[in-house]
């Protein structure tokens, strides 16, 4: 147990994804790759669904604020992850690394609430299409937002506050390549009783309310789709909540890999992979997976496209 403050550490030291030299160059590319295909897409999704305006609708506007949450939680890691591939010390200081996981996690806890929002907005359309506009109206659409942002703010500044309350010593060594909550713990010269008490019950009360709205939202859509007596109506009502679906189940499944078990069984290489799955690549994946099996959302693009060249001719 140490004695005095609550740490002796100004800076930590990040071992990355690989400590391998000839793996560096790579993997910035590739990292470069995906990230510069996360922001490019999560912005293509906020545009879209804010100027067009056959895109102002309760799901679309829930979809924009799920991209903004992938653009955050993204450019919360990629940036400073593209950095120390390219230099020799990967360091960051103290309170560096403890906004970085305050901010991870307001957006991680967001994007859990947001999927939930998500679904009840696909149960209310397609069970209840006559209110839908009055159930799931401009003013709730906000609160809802509003409450998933409060939350996930008030969460994260307990969990990330509590991870740093404790006393870390002269190990700084974070095996993984950005601040989490499981290597930072495991450098920790006092009781972390609290902080992994806490993260588990939290991430796993977010995520069992969150899955259990999902799942009855989805079974009730799933029986209102079996009523549609034309094949080409269940069709049309399985295609706009397909995408979310999709999207819930892989996010969803890399999530209860991540944190819903004890701290003792977590294997830190198992988890950088995941880790990469659950902070880069799903943020890149949910604007394809919108996109490219929404009608709406390609419609928009194209006329965004060519009024921007209509535009550019008229210069």
């Amino acid at each position: 147990m140490a004695n005095g403050n609550f740490t002796h550490v100004t800076e930590f030291i990040l071992t990355g994804v690989s400590e391998r030299p000839d793996l560096q160059t790579p993997l910035f590319f590739v990292f470069l790759v995906i990230y510069g295909l996360t922001v490019t897409g999560n912005l293509s999704i906020i545009t879209l669904t804010s100027v067009d305006s056959r895109l102002q609708t309760p799901m679309y506007f829930f979809l924009r604020h799920l991209a903004i949450i992938n653009l955050g939680s993204s450019t919360v890691i990629a940036p400073k992850m593209l950095v120390n591939f390219l230099v020799k010390k990967h360091t960051t200081s103290y309170y560096e690394c403890a906004t970085q996981l305050g901010a991870f996690l307001v957006f991680i806890v967001a994007e859990v609430l947001m999927l939930a929002v998500m679904a009840y907005d696909r149960y209310v359309a397609i069970c209840n299409p006559l209110l839908y506009m009055a159930v799931v109206s401009r003013r709730v659409c906000l609160l809802l937002v509003s409450l998933t942002y409060l939350y996930s703010f008030s969460t994260a500044a307990v969990a990330s506050s509590s991870v740093f309350s404790v006393t870390y010593c002269s190990c700084n060594i974070i095996n993984h390549f950005y601040c989490d909550i499981a290597p930072l713990l495991a450098l920790s010269c006092s009781d972390t009783s609290f902080p992994e008490t806490f993260v588990f019950i939290s991430a796993a009360t977010n995520l069992v309310v969150s899955i259990i709205i999902v799942l009855v939202s989805y079974f009730n859509i799933v029986l209102s789709i079996l009523k549609i007596r034309s094949s080409k109506g269940r069709k049309k009502a399985f295609s706009t909540c397909a995408s979310h679906m999709m999207a819930v189940s892989v996010f969803y499944g890399t999530m209860i890999f991540m944190y819903v078990q004890p701290q003792t069984n977590h294997s830190m290489d198992t988890d950088k992979v995941a880790s990469v799955f659950y902070t880069l690549v799903i943020p890149m994946l949910n604007p394809m997976i919108y996109s490219l099996r929404n009608k709406d959302v390609k419609a928009a693009l194209k006329r965004f496209l060519t009024n921007s060249c209509c535009s550019f001719k008229l210069m």
